[in-house]
């Protein structure tokens, strides 16, 4: 027993003896986030690929790291890519962002979510569907011929009451989706901060 607590003991000490990773291109990767074995913390991993930090999903997609603010523990991920011709998110085939609840991240409540190209179901959520909401002014934001025009959409201010692991979108529900972070009633959509903002627990 007291060999388990002095291996343990030295497992937690190399992991906070770590100090932060190398640059990844032009971006700061601050403790704990961790790019490697050598630096960070283990649990706060990154990836740096192709010269930009990228986050990993549980559902096996990377999204591309926009910023990090360590003193406030949050990061912002680039919302997925709507694919060419349709009204599908690239992150479609895994319905949508999901993070591994037994890692310390979770989606922050600085994020206004907007599910487009919705099915008629939709309309018996508790959602935004009107005709003012924020998902309308980004339809009537996006280029002319986008197949995310004058689809139904809808959306919602992810709050403490939902849940803060996942963006779900389906076939039949929802097939794609945008964020934007920090969003005020009155922002142009064309100066929207477009992004997912995630938040991580300080290591204890």
């Amino acid at each position: 027993m007291e060999l388990v607590i002095f291996l343990m003991l030295i497992s937690v000490t190399q992991v906070s003896s770590l100090g932060a990773c190398p640059k990844c291109g032009s971006m700061e990767v601050p403790y704990p986030l961790s790019t490697d074995d050598r630096c960070g913390d283990p649990r706060y991993k990154v990836y740096c690929k192709n010269g930009g930090l990228e986050f990993l999903s549980a559902g096996g997609v990377y999204y591309e790291v926009l910023s990090i603010d360590s003193s406030a523990y949050k990061l912002v991920i680039s919302p997925p890519m709507i694919q060419k011709n349709t009204c599908y998110s690239s992150d479609l085939s895994v319905g949508g962002l999901s993070l591994d609840e037994n890692l310390p991240f979770n989606i922050s409540t600085h994020n206004t979510v907007l599910l487009l190209n919705c099915s008629s179901d939709i309309l018996l959520s508790p959602l935004n569907c009107s005709s003012n909401s924020f998902c309308r002014a980004y339809e009537n934001n996006v280029v002319e011929g986008s197949t995310c025009k004058n689809t139904l959409c809808c959306h919602y201010l992810k709050d403490s009451a939902m849940t803060s692991h996942r963006i779900r979108i389906r076939v039949g529900g929802c097939t794609a989706y945008t964020s934007v972070v920090n969003i005020k009633p009155d922002d142009p959509a064309g100066s929207w901060n477009y992004g997912i903002e995630l938040q991580w627990v300080c290591p204890s």
